[in-house]
């Protein structure tokens, strides 16, 4: 992972950043901490690989770059997917719930999706099968 002038979710973005579209902005509902939970899907399989968070300078920054940025809960900063592992997620396109308050993230995965080395964060620990 990799920090990229962290802010606090829910605050102005950094000095010189591009804040996100007011219209969107406006959409969204997000937590009391200010994120949005992302799910990340692989756009031609439907594979579900993760779930992220993001506020709206990460949705921008997803936005504007092509490239999944989140926002670490337990490491208070920005980090873009695959800048430390080498397993990008390249964005195809981005969705808002009707709700305003989840995001589904359309990507083309390059390797393993989940920190522990597996394709996605689901395949380990299955409640119900069936």
């Amino acid at each position: 992972m990799s920090s990229v002038s962290p802010s606090v979710p829910g605050e102005p973005a950094a000095p010189g950043s591009t804040a996100l579209d007011p219209a969107v902005a406006a959409r969204l509902k997000r937590t009391e901490d200010g994120l949005l939970p992302a799910v990340a899907q692989q756009y031609d399989t439907g594979e579900v690989l993760m779930l992220g968070w993001m506020d709206d300078e990460a949705l921008h920054r997803t936005l504007t770059t092509g490239r999944c940025t989140y926002w670490s809960r337990s490491r208070r900063e920005y980090w873009v997917k695959g800048d430390t592992s080498g397993h990008y997620q390249h964005v195809k396109s981005v969705a808002l719930d009707c709700d305003g308050d989840t995001l589904l993230v359309r990507v083309d995965q390059v390797g393993a999706a989940c920190h522990t080395g597996a394709r996605t964060c689901f395949d380990e620990d299955v409640l119900l099968a069936g």
